[in-house]
């Protein structure tokens, strides 16, 4: 009979580090049944909300990142370094964990430097073509780094790097089984095009301005839009919808699955993690990349999908005006959109959470 695992995973801050976090948790369950898993996550992010809805438990630091905006925030910065890794330290001495996960974000560091002083294996997965400074940091130290993208020896050890790709929620594939319940869902009709514009889980600044100057437009061609927006443009934009039938307003989707089965077009940034799940949901995209992201490694991502004429490609600069008319084109042009669908779907990297679920087990020599 095989021992009893526990597993702790730490990281979050956005949808993009926490739901394939909850992935690799699922991976590990239905490789090992009774594993016990513990999240880390940072007080006040996303995580301490999302990871108990998908019935996890978690603990939360007190942390946060270095403030660009406002400089006097990270005088405080050091104090909350040195109480979260008293506390990731805690954590560890009472979880006594098999295995330490870390899959980026805030919190993520405080916990694979606890466990690594504890001599306890460790396992980062890094999601982005180029690694934040953390896991750049802790790459020597660590045991295993899973990675998505080819030439990553460039920044971590080569002997310690496993390409598994990037874990996505189980629940977008065979998404046109769910078709007719999604458009149900949001009240919308089978008769035209759906859009869904999806900034990241925290919104998108520039998409949000184009999707307001686009209304118009998308309702004289009878364009349907779910339109996620983030919290800080929520209020604004439901204020814009009540002028039209078929624009559903939300801060935050849950139920992505359906988003991704009810539409036929996606705007999108180009996260790692949003192309991940967009390869695996096979839908025609345009990419908005974010210009505000280390090494701009999003325009890179997006580049190399437009490469291989998977996706379209806007800079963020010219979104505002030029947004509007390429999705009216693409939804007039049936035949790029099968062939954006086709080229993407080639692209997915499939059971990357069963991969990486797999590397922790046999990390935990048990």
């Amino acid at each position: 009979m095989s021992q009893q695992l526990k597993i702790l995973i730490s990281g979050g801050g956005t949808g993009g580090h926490i739901f394939p976090a909850i992935a690799i948790a699922r991976a590990i369950e239905e490789m090992r049944a009774g594993t016990e898993i513990l999240f880390v996550g940072a007080i006040g992010r996303m995580e301490m909300e999302k990871v108990p809805a998908a019935g996890y438990k978690i603990e939360g630091l007190q942390i946060s990142g270095i403030s660009r905006r406002n400089m006097v925030k990270n005088f405080s910065l050091p104090a909350k370094v040195l109480k979260s890794l008293k506390k990731a330290k805690d954590i560890i001495s009472t979880f006594k964990p098999d295995v330490v996960v870390g899959v980026g974000g805030y919190a993520s560091g405080p916990a694979l430097w606890a466990g690594i002083r504890k001599h306890i294996p460790t396992l980062i997965q890094e999601q982005n073509s180029y690694p934040g400074v953390t896991n750049k940091i802790l790459a020597k130290r660590v045991n295993k780094i899973c990675v998505a993208y080819p030439g990553m020896e460039k920044y971590f050890p080569a002997e310690k790097l496993i390409m598994t790709g990037n874990p996505v929620r189980q629940d977008i594939q065979n998404l046109e089984s769910k078709r007719k319940e999604s458009l149900e869902y949001f009240k919308l009709n089978n008769t035209g095009i759906t859009v869904l514009v999806i900034g990241g889980s925290l919104g998108a600044r520039t998409i949000n301005q184009s999707i307001e100057k686009s209304l118009p437009l998308f309702a004289e061609k009878n364009i349907q839009l779910i339109w996620q927006t983030g919290k800080a443009f929520y209020n604004n934009a439901n204020e814009l919808a009540k002028k039209y039938t078929h624009v559903k307003v939300y801060d935050f989707i849950s139920k992505m699955d359906y988003a991704y089965a009810a539409c036929d077009i996606v705007i999108s940034r180009a996260g790692a993690i949003s192309l991940a799940e967009l390869c695996i949901a096979a839908k025609p995209s345009i990419l908005v990349p974010s210009p505000n992201v280390a090494e701009d490694h999003q325009t890179k991502n997006a580049n190399s999908l437009a490469a291989k004429h998977a996706a379209i490609v806007i800079k963020d600069d010219v979104a505002i005006s030029q947004l509007g008319a390429e999705v009216v084109k693409l939804t007039e042009d049936k035949d790029l959109r099968e062939s954006l669908s086709k080229n993407i779907s080639a692209l997915a990297a499939r059971d990357s959470a069963k991969k990486i679920a797999k590397e922790i087990i046999e990390l935990s020599g048990k």
